[in-house]
């Protein structure tokens, strides 16, 4: 699909994923809403502070599952210790998936819509915390809350499915299970979302076309 030009600078706004409906301009960082051959802003996303990730956009590997991905787009989200990134990946089939990544962990996670019944995250959408050691058990496996924060949004890029705006900011919750299954529920004013998955090393991916950082040698793992 051919580029679009950003309705605010006139600058071409790569298509990534035909199925997202928004973008962000990365000259003038426009959040702009696609509506067939429309391109209309609605807003405008924060910069992104640099970060040392050696994923971008465009960089491409294998799932777990065997299929093929494309980096589509990114959320950076910040919280008083530190940041993380959530990039938004192109599976074949119009399928979605998230790799989710945090000091040099990283997690694969796909939305499962279907966790929101359960009474714990029924009670976290109605406002009740969710505290560290609190369990849920999700496909027959116990996990287990290590990681609770509150934390904002500190910009976005590429395709998403959903507009970054400078004041969002969400409940995030971290479960983990023994063998390494993954669990991530997110509270905002619009309601809750779940993803699940596994932790995986980024070699495990064979990814394809990272960032080159100056100073640092690409892991021959990784080449």
């Amino acid at each position: 699909m051919a580029d679009l030009l950003c309705p605010q600078c006139g600058a071409p706004v790569p298509v990534r994923s035909a199925a997202m409906p928004y973008a962000v301009c990365a000259h003038c960082q426009s959040v702009i809403l696609r509506e067939g051959e429309t391109a209309t802003r609605i807003g405008e996303a924060a910069s992104l502070p640099f970060d040392v990730s050696p994923i971008e956009l465009g960089t491409r590997g294998t799932g777990p599952d065997g299929l093929a991905f494309t980096v589509a787009g990114r959320v950076r989200w910040g919280w008083g210790d530190g940041a993380w990134n959530e990039w938004l990946l192109n599976v074949p089939g119009g399928r979605l998936a998230w790799l989710g990544e945090a000091m040099g962990q990283f997690q694969w996670l796909s939305e499962r819509t279907d966790l929101l019944t359960h009474p714990l995250l029924q009670g976290f959408a109605a406002g009740v915390p969710i505290p560290l050691g609190a369990t849920i058990e999700v496909d027959g496996r116990r996990f287990t809350a290590s990681d609770v924060k509150h934390a904002t949004c500190l910009g976005g890029e590429g395709d998403l499915p959903f507009p970054t705006p400078k004041d969002w900011s969400v409940d995030s919750v971290d479960f983990r299970e023994d063998s390494g299954a993954a669990l991530s529920v997110q509270r905002d004013a619009q309601g809750v979302s779940a993803y699940a998955g596994q932790y995986i090393d980024l070699a495990a991916l064979r990814p394809k076309a990272l960032r080159m950082i100056e100073g640092w040698t690409l892991p021959e793992v990784l080449r």
